[in-house]
């Protein structure tokens, strides 16, 4: 097995005819390059090339040195090189060849050299005293090459001095007009970094499978969705209504007021989604057979919480239970205490919450007995 160690210099000018092949010519190229620019970054190349070649040697593979150069302007160079590369090819026969380079310009050959024979590494050299400098150019060249990367953090900037100027003119304030800009990029990166915008994009393939299979569960999303709504719409106008209060009591009565609609919002969401699992051939699974116990537990644990707060600061009413009759037994009206009322709503979320898990141990085990073989 034979492999090719070319140096390639695309920009030419090495002062003599190329292709240079065999390790006392390149050794010879090296000193006459050091002598006349000691600066020059193709001694270094030619050095790595020679490194290269001594490696595979001690490894005990055949190696063949050579180094390439293009000649001419334009279009020129690059075929002269892949003219040089198929006659190293024809001359020598090696199986792969490893390219070394000393710069981006000279990496753009590489796929011309790929057309030719299969590369099996490209090693670029970079001078140690340079090196961060040169670091830093190839990770810019490769962050403006990624379009991903440009979209997220190019068009954000750009927008945001395109902004900058026109806020000033409108608001006449830099504060403004520098937290209008924080806002809006805060939100931008939230967007991205929950990964909203995957969630967004699939949105339409989610709806369009949804309507083609027939889903149940597109409907009650829907109606969750109105539901959640309603409850917002609901919460946010018992909050605006209230006198000027703590900030507690504004966001306990948005609560209070709001959790039975976005609980029911929930519950329906989640029980058109436990229908489709119902229907499909997978089954469902023990989770989402207890996810609608949890809301609803979740719901009156929040609610119950909530009201207790308002009761305390004389904001809602006390539970009273009015006077029932039902024959003989009759039962006086009562007030329920504030810590009743409390105690009362946490029961029953824990009680809903220990049914869930009750009703789907039982239909896990159900499903168990079924597929045991007979």
């Amino acid at each position: 097995m034979s492999t090719l160690v070319v140096c390639v210099d695309r920009d030419g000018g090495l002062g003599t005819d190329t292709p240079v092949v065999g390790w006392e010519a390149v050794r010879g190229l090296v000193t006459d390059i050091g002598v006349e620019d000691p600066e020059d970054s193709r001694v270094n190349c030619l050095l790595e090339a020679l490194r290269v070649a001594r490696d595979l040697r001690d490894e005990g593979e055949e190696s063949i040195v050579a180094v390439v150069s293009g000649t001419g302007d334009g279009i020129g160079r690059d075929r002269s090189v892949a003219r040089q590369i198929e006659t190293l090819v024809a001359d020598y026969d090696p199986e792969s060849a490893i390219v070394v380079t000393d710069s981006a310009s000279d990496e753009r050959l590489v796929p011309i050299i790929e057309s030719r024979i299969r590369v099996d590494a490209v090693d670029r050299v970079v001078v140690r005293q340079s090196h961060d400098i040169e670091s830093t150019y190839y990770l810019l060249k490769q962050f403006l090459g990624d379009e991903e990367l440009r979209s997220t953090i190019l068009v954000p900037i750009g927008a945001a001095l395109l902004a900058f100027p026109l806020l000033l003119l409108l608001a006449d304030s830099v504060t403004i007009a520098l937290a209008a800009i924080a806002a809006v990029t805060g939100i931008f990166l939230l967007y991205k970094g929950f990964g909203i915008d995957d969630f967004v994009a699939g949105v339409p393939r989610v709806v369009r499978d949804s309507f083609y299979s027939g889903r149940m569960s597109l409907v009650t999303y829907v109606v969750g969705a109105g539901l959640a709504l309603v409850g917002v719409f609901a919460g946010g106008i018992s909050a605006t209504g209230m006198e000027e209060t703590s900030a507690l009591l504004i966001g306990s009565r948005f609560l209070f007021d709001s959790v039975p609609w976005l609980a029911a919002a929930a519950l329906a969401a989640a029980t058109g989604r436990l229908i489709d699992e119902l229907l499909s051939e997978e089954g469902v699974g023990g989770a989402m057979m207890n996810l609608p116990f949890g809301v609803v537990a979740v719901g009156l644990v929040v609610r119950g919480f909530t009201g207790y707060f308002l009761q305390r600061a004389g904001t809602i009413d006390p539970i009273v239970v009015p006077p029932i009759e039902a024959g003989v037994v009759s039962v006086e009206g009562f007030i329920i205490p504030i810590w009743g009322r409390l105690a009362l709503y946490v029961f029953a979320g824990l009680l809903v919450s220990f049914a869930g898990v009750g009703f789907t141990a039982r239909m896990n085990a159900e499903s168990r007995i079924d597929e045991l073989p007979e």
